[in-house]
């Protein structure tokens, strides 16, 4: 004989309520489960039936995957992550793992296209495979918007986008990076702070905002702003533009880099120049690559949690495939600075 399993097992045992549980406890198929909970109209189920089932799932706190919710619908489990011509580096690389490996818990395949989508030049993923979901980084134009729903695609969730009901802690993390960066220089007595750009033009967007963060923090301090160079990948190259610099007469004793890998070359321009650091020219970076710990000196650098950013993106992701409420965007701070020898 069968055995249903005890309430107790399902809501406290570690194990999700499936389809299963809740047609066994409504006496009905699976089938019959799908259809109610879904949503699905014309198949003739009585309102008895109906409200039994939706009923026993109340009891179980059964709720469908978004995987079942766009099966259910017949369209696609696929979400697109659209991300443009932008360099993957160590914390990007490690959030698109975190993404891939939690969007699977929910059914959900995620797959990322990067390089050019627009134009001749661009292979429109959206365009050639069935997508239930996209991610951007930014927010699409309208133009670009229309175009992605007359596809098919219903959603399109932006990561760095600003809501107009939630001002949110993901549209300024960038800037707030920077101003992370800053304010630990100048609480240990740099008055004269310096930005490292990238040399790939396409971090310019995003070297901005982190710059932008910086300067805000200088000027509110009463302090002069930021004194910025290009920091090219050759010690050589980096050492001659830190020369311009002090050259200029605006003499900087901190460097906030745009990330680790330019920190890491304003290191070596450092060393190249005969500088002492930090006694004589202080550095902090962003993302914590793994050669921040065992450069010379030891980097300081901003790190961010990933954990919030992923779950906030894959939750907002199933919330418009279930057609529920979005999640509010992550609270507390997100940055951390992880001090070592460098500053």
């Amino acid at each position: 004989m069968t055995r249903t399993r005890p309430d107790r097992d399902i809501a406290g045992g570690g194990r999700r309520p499936t389809a299963n549980d809740v047609a066994q406890r409504a006496g009905v198929s699976q089938t019959t489960v799908s259809f109610v909970v879904n949503n699905t109209e014309n198949r003739g189920i009585p309102e008895a039936t109906r409200q039994r089932v939706l009923a026993a799932a109340r009891d179980l706190g059964y709720r469908p995957s978004a995987a079942a919710k766009v099966l259910a619908s017949g369209r696609s489990t696929v979400v697109l992550g659209l991300l443009g011509d932008v360099p993957i580096g160590h914390l990007a690389g490690r959030l698109l793992e975190r993404l891939s490996s939690v969007f699977s818990t929910h059914g959900l395949s995620f797959i990322v296209q990067l390089g050019p989508t627009a134009g001749p030049s661009g292979a429109n993923a959206w365009q050639a495979i069935d997508v239930a979901a996209m991610v951007t980084l930014e927010n699409l134009a309208d133009g670009e918007l229309a175009a992605r729903h007359a596809a098919g695609i219903l959603h399109v969730v932006a990561v760095y986008g600003h809501r107009a009901d939630d001002p949110g802690s993901l549209a300024d993390i960038e800037e707030r990076t920077g101003r992370l960066q800053a304010e630990h220089l100048v609480s240990i007595g740099h008055g004269q702070l310096g930005y490292a750009w990238p040399a790939d033009p396409r971090l310019d967007a995003e070297a901005e905002q982190r710059f932008s963060g910086v300067r805000q923090a200088c000027r509110e301090r009463g302090l002069p702003d930021p004194v910025r160079f290009t920091a090219p990948p050759s010690p050589e190259g980096t050492a001659k533009a830190i020369q311009e610099c002090f050259d200029s007469g605006t003499p900087m004793t901190g460097v906030c880099a745009f990330n680790d890998e330019t920190a890491l070359a304003v290191l070596a321009g450092a060393h190249h120049l005969g500088l002492a650091v930090p006694e004589q020219l202080a550095v902090i970076g962003v993302d914590d690559d793994p050669a921040a710990a065992v450069s010379i000196p030891p980097l300081t650098t901003v790190t961010l949690d990933l954990d919030p950013v992923v779950r906030f993106i894959v939750d907002t992701v199933v919330a418009k495939l279930q057609d529920s409420d979005d999640p509010p965007t992550p609270g507390g701070e997100m940055l951390t600075l992880n001090r070592r020898k460098s500053t």
